[in-house]
């Protein structure tokens, strides 16, 4: 009996993913988060506590990675493993794995298009809610987008027609992108989204109830992640070619900031290749792409979205 060589994609992947590596990493940063919202919770003095909610908002986008890893099948090659990795990492945004899943797939979908262009305006889009969005992504207000809305979801799926509330190419819908990501809910079933919140708020209260944890350092530590992890998810976009694979950046930044990030400012090789694992992405930026610094394009955001420029108006 001869064996087939690993010459198929779907095999060669598999067989590149860091399976012990990423479950290493989740047992730590899971550790570690926990510890750093005990202290922010039960630490003296003050400034102890404010260290922890710092140290808690880079090693919970470790974790937000891992289940990123999972989203796209790559954080583990056994399934099972996967997704039962995904749900425990979603656990500590906190989310519904499979909303996240929809929803992610649907933005690699939809990037830079019109219903995700949200640093450029047309004339004929409303502005004020234009920079409203801009500045909830800015200061850490659109974090908290994704824990309400998959509460919303779990009590309303099945009173609320939700694929069926934005009427087709809806202008509001599509500036906002929430009619592309609402059609995207068709692909979870509601017994589903609501066992994964289930989950979600069994470990989050298993959290607050072993360690101790109140109500001041448990916002603490999310109040300083939804900032460090809101102001990456556009930072990689903003600005950028408005093409679905181009439309992303290989940003500059800290190599060991980059590490706790599992090499997610490498977003354009992500794009262009969204199921390789995060340890193969440097390999796939290319010298002659742009690679700004990370804070020149965040501070550049700051001032706002643009005008989208004529020669792209044209083409819209």
């Amino acid at each position: 009996m001869t064996t087939t060589p690993l010459d198929s994609r779907s095999d060669v992947l598999r067989a590149a993913i860091p399976a012990r590596l990423n479950l290493a990493l989740l047992t730590g940063a899971v550790t570690v988060a926990a510890a750093c919202l005990y202290v922010a919770s039960n630490g003296e003095p003050w400034t102890l506590r404010i260290a922890a909610a710092i140290a808690f908002s880079f090693v919970n986008n470790t974790i937000f990675s891992l289940m990123h890893e999972a989203v796209h099948g790559v954080l583990h090659p056994s399934a099972t493993i996967n997704e039962v990795a995904g749900r425990i990492s979603a656990a500590f945004f906190p989310t519904a794995f499979s909303l996240q899943r929809t929803f992610h797939l649907a933005h690699h979908r939809n990037n830079r298009s019109d219903c995700e262009r949200f640093d450029y305006y047309r004339p004929q889009e409303n502005r004020l809610l234009k920079r409203a969005q801009w500045y909830c992504i800015l200061t850490g207000l659109y974090w908290a987008a994704s824990p309400v809305f998959c509460v919303i979801y779990v009590l309303t799926a099945g009173l609320v027609p939700w694929t069926r509330l934005l009427a087709p190419d809806n202008r509001l819908g599509r500036q906002t992108s929430a009619e592309p990501f609402l059609e995207s809910l068709r692909s979870v079933t509601p017994m589903t989204a609501r066992l994964d919140v289930a989950l979600s708020a069994a470990i989050q209260a298993a959290m607050i109830y072993l360690l101790d944890l109140n109500l001041a350092g448990w916002a603490l530590c999310y109040a300083c992640f939804a900032v460090n992890w809101s102001s990456l998810q556009y930072t990689d976009h903003a600005f950028s070619s408005l093409d679905r694979q181009e439309g992303a950046w290989n940003l500059k930044v800290n190599p060991i900031v980059r590490l706790i990030f599992l090499n997610y400012h490498h977003h354009l090789a992500h794009h262009r290749e969204p199921g390789i694992p995060w340890t193969e992405l440097p390999r796939l930026v290319r010298p002659e792409d742009p690679r700004p610094t990370f804070w020149s394009v965040y501070l550049k955001m700051w001032k706002g979205p643009r005008p989208l420029p004529e020669k792209d108006a044209e083409q819209a």
